[in-house]
């Protein structure tokens, strides 16, 4: 097929990519010239494993193009899929003003029979609205559709190549074929493809996330608790996640959900429900329970430094909101960053792949390390924020020898509080008791 991505954010280009290699032909719009520019250069402007490699092999193979030529990428195109931001509001609702750019744009140059496809998360009643738009644009209908993405960052290209399931909504079943023989080379292992209205489709979506984000938020809710109950949030986990209803997935205590998907879906969804008269309880406690969360660390370094950061220097492992992405929007390392510097602390940082993001956003006010241990250097403590392997099984001596003061606060559970304790580091994890190293 002819397909046609407008954006080339995180979910246009993966989604142009992973058609591409299945043998259609992929054109990619995007406004920005110089990441189309840089594109065309086989510059992949975002990390995701992969990703890189597949954008050359199908930009080689001439099935894969990036411009910013509307026209080019849309003019008889048989399926066009939006995949614009739709970024969080003032009050919390998605806004849509990009989203109706782009429907404006590309109307004049649709085809007749191009199914349009709305890939970007966007409030229930969209695809309607983008019908009468077109509609009202071109004095004819137009064949519309949603198809909610489902990728995790750091995993988005086999998320893609080998989805849990593919949800489309439709108003026709021949729109539902459509989209069927697209995706076709992705279903071989029999995993659903779920035809629904696009209302059901939408809403889909924003449910998925957050149900996980409410999983998150209890989980760290519990943790907290533990910590004042001598209990540990492990040994809770592991006892509830044996329970077949309940599982293990998303039941990981930490300093909170970043990034963004999670905290702008769920604070849209809450919109969604007060527009429509519904008091959002759950969703409204998930958002500030995380929120709270994301001070945790804060807090307790705050609190072991008896309210005084100034003149003290934090390391920081981990910029990213979680691995294999350098994705650092809503990240709760930011939270922390705010906390120390704002309190006078000196901080240094490492991430294997977000520290120029974040080099963005603080310039010369951090102190960005060649590596892990180089953060370290005359640190009084160590937090960690991102679950990178590469912090997994650190050598504990060489931290030991680096760091004025053997103190770790761990916001992702790593590490066995008696192993640290027996080395002599005193250790802060989140719902367990502190050690304190000798």
């Amino acid at each position: 097929m002819k397909v046609g991505v407008v954006g080339t954010g995180y979910v246009g280009l993966v989604t142009g990519t992973c058609f591409a290699d299945s043998g259609n032909t992929v054109t990619c719009l995007d406004i920005n010239a110089d990441k189309i520019a840089r594109l065309n250069r086989g510059e992949i402007p975002i990390y995701e494993p992969g990703l890189e490699e597949l954008v050359e092999r199908n930009a080689r193979a001439g099935r894969l193009r990036f411009t910013t030529d509307t026209a080019a990428a849309i003019s008889g195109a048989e399926v066009v899929f939006l995949a614009v931001g739709t970024p969080p509001a003032a009050d919390g609702s998605a806004d849509l003003s990009a989203l109706w750019k782009v429907v404006a744009s590309i109307a004049p140059h649709l085809h007749p029979q191009a199914v349009v496809v709305t890939k970007s998360t966007v409030p229930v009643g969209t695809c309607a609205g983008i019908e009468q738009r077109l509609a009202a644009a071109l004095g004819r209908d137009c064949r519309v559709a949603s198809n909610p993405e489902f990728l995790k960052e750091g995993a988005a290209i086999e998320d893609f190549q080998k989805p849990d399931r593919v949800v489309v909504g439709v108003r026709s079943a021949e729109v539902g074929e459509i989209l069927r023989t697209l995706y076709a080379p992705f279903l071989r292992t029999e995993h659903p493809f779920l035809v629904m209205s696009p209302e059901s489709s939408e809403m889909t979506k924003y449910v998925a996330n957050a149900l996980l984000a409410t999983k998150i938020s209890f989980i760290n809710e519990v943790a907290n608790l533990c910590e004042r109950m001598e209990a540990d949030i492990d040994d809770v986990r592991r006892g509830i996640g044996h329970d077949s209803r309940i599982g293990f997935a998303f039941l990981f205590p930490g300093a909170g959900y970043g990034g963004s998907c999670f905290p702008k879906d769920v604070q849209a969804l809450a919109a969604m429900a007060r527009d429509k008269g519904v008091s959002p309880r759950i969703l409204t406690a998930v958002h500030e329970t995380n929120l709270a969360q994301k001070q945790v660390l804060g807090e307790k370094i705050a609190a072991h430094f008896g309210g005084h950061l100034a003149g003290k220097r934090v390391a920081i492992w981990g910029l990213a909101f979680k691995p294999r992405t350098d994705d650092v929007r809503d990240a709760p390392a930011i939270d922390l960053i705010e906390r120390l510097l704002a309190g006078g602390a000196a901080v240094s940082v490492y991430d294997p792949e977000a520290m120029a993001n974040v080099r963005g956003v603080y310039g010369d006010r951090l102190t960005y390390a060649a590596g892990p241990y180089e953060a370290l250097d005359g640190a009084d403590c160590l937090a960690i924020v991102t679950e990178w392997g590469d912090f997994r099984r650190p050598d504990f001596d060489e931290m030991a020898r680096r760091m004025a003061a053997r103190t770790i606060f761990d916001g992702r559970n790593l590490y066995a509080p008696g192993e640290l304790q027996s080395r002599g580091f005193s250790y802060h994890a989140i719902g367990k008791a502190a050690v304190r190293g000798g």
